[in-house]
């Protein structure tokens, strides 16, 4: 946790908490899938984690990867490497990296490695498949920042020894080190890696060379519309890092509860290009924000 940061806190917002909750709840069950449903369950309802895991391993395919639209905008039943960062933030909250999906999936994120050390952003077998218009790609795409970097920074943090994580980390290093200009999804998945490598001097030292263009991809403005990304979508718990002062978390964690929709949900800010992703999206989003607000203290623990 970062020094900018430091519970207990007080929250400043009217809305109560177990409201919060209860409205959430009820948005779930109504627009949810089932993995979220349950992830809900498991993490704020005393239900059965097992539940969760059993239902992921069935996005998990037989190479080791995940499909079956894990992520919402890849709706292809093959395996994609950012499908399984999906999966890992699950086994995240869980604690649950001594799963045997961990290993299975590291196993297939070195079957799709590229000579550079990095996984690419999508692989060209999505051309074949329904998908959201961002997913495009060249014949022999690169290893990338996104997702390669949350996926080597959650196995160190869960200490996970696999032969690919030594290589891919070695490429996040190279990329973190050529980077001049960044882009916000490329800024969360550095934030994510440098807040969880072990090598802390290194990482404080890039943090610290690349803090203004990290800042510079979010929107300070909790009411800012369209595709803003916002410090909490960066900072979704405390960090170590000290990229914001408490007083811009307080302001953005007061705003969340007023974000919740009247169903009791939290909707995504970008293009829902298929109405059945905005329930998918939406399910899992709501998710996080209340995992959010849990983090910093404004949910109970």
């Amino acid at each position: 946790m970062s020094d900018s940061y430091k519970l207990p806190h007080r929250p400043t917002s009217s809305v109560r908490p177990m409201d919060v909750l209860h409205r959430a709840g009820t948005y779930l069950r109504l627009h949810a899938r089932l993995i979220d449903r349950l992830r809900f369950e498991a993490l704020f309802a005393g239900g059965s984690r097992e539940r969760v895991l059993d239902t992921l391993r069935c996005y998990q395919n037989p190479d080791g990867g995940f499909g079956h639209a894990l992520e919402p905008d890849l709706r292809g039943v093959g395996s994609q490497p950012e499908p399984v960062e999906v999966a890992f933030w699950i086994l995240d909250e869980l604690d649950a990296f001594s799963d045997p999906m961990v290993t299975a999936a590291c196993d297939y994120l070195l079957s799709v490695t590229t000579e550079d050390g990095g996984v690419p952003f999508v692989l060209p077998s999505v051309r074949d498949t329904p998908r959201a218009p961002w997913w495009e790609t060249a014949d022999d795409p690169p290893g990338n920042l996104i997702p390669t970097a949350s996926l080597a920074g959650l196995l160190h943090k869960h200490g996970i020894d696999h032969p690919w994580r030594g290589p891919a980390t070695d490429f996040c290093w190279r990329a973190v080190a050529a980077m001049d200009k960044i882009t916000p999804y490329e800024a969360r998945a550095v934030v994510t890696f440098l807040d969880l490598v072990p090598d802390r001097e290194r990482a404080l030292a890039e943090f610290d060379r690349l803090k203004d263009g990290i800042l510079a991809t979010v929107s300070l403005d909790p009411d800012a519309p369209g595709e803003a990304h916002f410090p909490l979508d960066f900072a979704p718990a405390p960090l170590r890092l000290p990229l914001f002062d408490a007083e811009v978390l307080d302001r953005h964690l007061d705003a969340l509860p007023a974000a919740q929709s009247e169903e009791g949900g939290w909707h995504p800010n970008f293009l829902m290009w298929t109405p059945v992703v905005a329930h998918e999206w939406g399910g899992y989003l709501t998710v996080g924000r209340l995992k959010t607000l849990r983090a910093y203290g404004r949910l109970p623990g």
